[in-house]
């Protein structure tokens, strides 16, 4: 069996294994040194969050059986993808590859924020009132299957080895994780890691509920992009431990907190002017 088949064969097991490994480490983490305190009880919190996780893992694997290494392996057989058009070394493939996808993702996360339609259904995200571990993995089901859609998309264009698909997607689902952690950083370490990965305290600031503060840092894995177009807070206004977390005019416990709430929260509402143009500070919300 060679590596391709390995991969196809063991996709699921592989990044399983990798999704429990990590979030046992930051789950672990969070109980031995917490950023802040939380707000909501973590037993309601953890049980919503992570039945959410499991209804999306289920309906991408009914939806897209082969998941994103099958559009991957689909794009090799057929030749489709830039390369696989050029002969290009694995290694450089693999980087350029991972490289890519990540900014593919970084550019959806700006347009789920910048397209009022779509950030009704991102919103699920960011109306979580407390920040941590199962805070990266807490998605509306169109959202996760829409984000599929656009892998696929990218993929089909790029043509990367399936390799590189599958250190992607554990890297994604590794530091979206490690960087919505609820973890304590030692400050010096958090200022030289950030040149390199989103931290934690690089990515609370975008759960602000403040517009200016919640419309940057959009990188999930890679932080250069944020430095590159212009996203990026290096801290928030009201300092870690005291800033709030979450979405003004959505609190209610069950509609932020339950699972029920969550499904339900794209479809509350009309529609705003809420989009990537308004980061600047309005203090008339409090």
């Amino acid at each position: 069996m060679d590596i391709n088949e390995y991969i196809l064969s063991n996709e699921a097991t592989i990044r399983l294994s990798f999704f429990l490994g990590v979030f046992a480490v930051m789950a672990a983490w969070e109980l031995i040194a917490p950023r802040r305190a939380l707000t909501v009880s973590k037993v309601v919190r953890w049980t919503n969050n992570l039945g959410l996780v499991f209804l999306n893992t289920l309906i991408l694997r009914l939806l897209f059986p082969a998941a994103a290494v099958g559009a991957a392996a689909f794009a090799s057989h057929h030749g489709w993808g830039l390369l696989n058009y050029y002969d290009v070394p694995l290694l450089v493939a693999v980087i350029v590859s991972v490289v890519a996808l990540d900014f593919v993702i970084y550019l959806q996360h700006v347009m789920v924020h910048a397209i009022p339609a779509l950030w009704r259904l991102h919103r699920v995200h960011h109306a979580d009132p407390d920040f941590d571990v199962t805070t990266g993995a807490r998605f509306h089901p169109v959202e996760i299957v829409l984000s599929m859609l656009i892998k696929f998309a990218a993929i089909t264009v790029l043509g990367p080895p399936l390799v590189a698909v599958v250190v992607f997607e554990v890297l994604l689902n590794a530091t979206a994780m490690f960087n919505h952690s609820n973890i304590q950083l030692n400050l010096a370490v958090d200022k030289w890691l950030r040149l390199l990965v989103v931290t934690p305290d690089m990515h609370r600031v975008h759960h602000s509920v403040e517009d200016d503060e919640a419309n940057s840092n959009f990188g999930f894995n890679l932080p250069w992009w944020d430095r590159l177009f212009g996203t990026y807070r290096d801290q928030p206004r009201g300092g870690h431990e005291t800033m709030r977390i979450g979405i003004h005019s959505y609190n209610a416990p069950k509609q932020v907190s339950w699972l029920s709430g969550m499904l339900l929260l794209p479809f509350i509402g009309k529609i705003n002017s809420y989009a990537i143009n308004r980061r600047q500070w309005n203090n008339n919300n409090y």
